[in-house]
């Protein structure tokens, strides 16, 4: 894969990720233990609903053995990084967010292994089996964890700072994910082309509706549209860059990544769209915004 792919989208989430923890004090994560509905609901939708639901789109779409396999893979990796990055342009629940790629991850190195042995399994693409990948995981808690810590400290003591640093922040999040959409689409040309008529109806399929169930399941168990917006970023926006390189240094098998790699570049136009048809609005649930702000306060006091 490409270095964009391998080392500078990890590396510029990681820049991402710090901004993402200037907006954040211990208080956001104590109130999402305190409210733990979301946090159950997001992961019953992400590691039993979405697996089932892409089986049977797999097999209603009839996917080469391999092909297949790489969508069972791409729908038992958990949320990635910019699923953070889209819940914080729209003004979703950024701490519960990273509470739930924090334990995505750690699940994952269990349930991801899982997964796609059964797909093997069951598609019997070839014989090689994936073991426990406690090397990405730990990668993921790097990218997600350390830079939104060192953010919160920056908070902590130096809290007018961090606020200073809010809007560029958002403005700079906005220009990396141009900068990453635009190099994401460059470096994976061949393969959109080569694979588009095969892959792109399904990954779009599954996008859209990882993206719906993950808003409207909440929402229809009186989830807050902060929460719901955070759940579907969530659990819509799975870890490709995960998904391709287990696909190629694990199991070392590059058809195995198509399916991540044509998601993980349609899956950031389907997102953003998403995002707009879901977004808070001013108003809306406005006094609850007001609420955490003032009880954030305090904490960076």
């Amino acid at each position: 894969m490409s270095a964009l792919t391998t080392i500078g989208l990890p590396v510029a989430l990681g820049i991402i990720m710090f901004g993402l923890g200037l907006s954040l004090t211990l208080g956001d994560f104590a109130r999402v233990l305190k409210q733990p509905k979301a946090v159950i609901i997001a992961l019953l939708c992400q590691l039993i609903l979405l697996p089932a639901i892409c089986f049977g789109l797999v097999i209603a779409f009839q996917l080469p053995p391999v092909l297949a396999v790489g969508m069972m893979m791409l729908a038992a990796s958990p949320g990635g990084t910019t699923a953070n990055l889209y819940s914080h342009l729209f003004r979703g629940d950024i701490a519960l967010n990273i509470s739930l790629t924090a334990v995505n991850s750690v699940i994952a190195v269990i349930t991801l292994p899982l997964i796609t042995n059964f797909a093997i399994w069951y598609f019997e693409p070839f014989d090689d089996q994936l073991g426990m990948q406690w090397a990405k995981a730990a990668e993921v808690f790097a990218i997600v964890l350390l830079p939104v810590a060192l953010g919160m400290v920056v908070r902590r003591f130096w809290p007018r700072f961090a606020a200073a640093m809010d809007k560029p922040v958002r403005i700079a999040s906005v220009v990396i994910l141009v900068v990453v959409i635009a190099g994401a689409v460059a470096s994976n040309w061949a393969l959109l082309v080569d694979n588009f008529a095969r892959l792109s109806i399904i990954t779009i399929v599954f996008c859209l509706i990882s993206l719906a169930v993950g808003y409207v399941v909440p929402r229809w168990l009186k989830v807050g549209k902060r929460q719901a917006i955070a759940t579907s970023f969530e659990i819509g926006i799975h870890n490709a860059t995960l998904a391709i390189v287990i696909a190629q240094t694990v199991l070392g098998s590059v058809e195995l990544s198509l399916p991540a790699a044509v998601y993980g570049v349609l899956m950031f136009f389907i997102a953003f769209g998403f995002g707009f048809l879901i977004r808070e609005r001013k108003g809306t649930d406005a006094a609850g915004d007001v609420a955490r702000e003032d009880e954030a306060e305090p904490a960076s006091a």
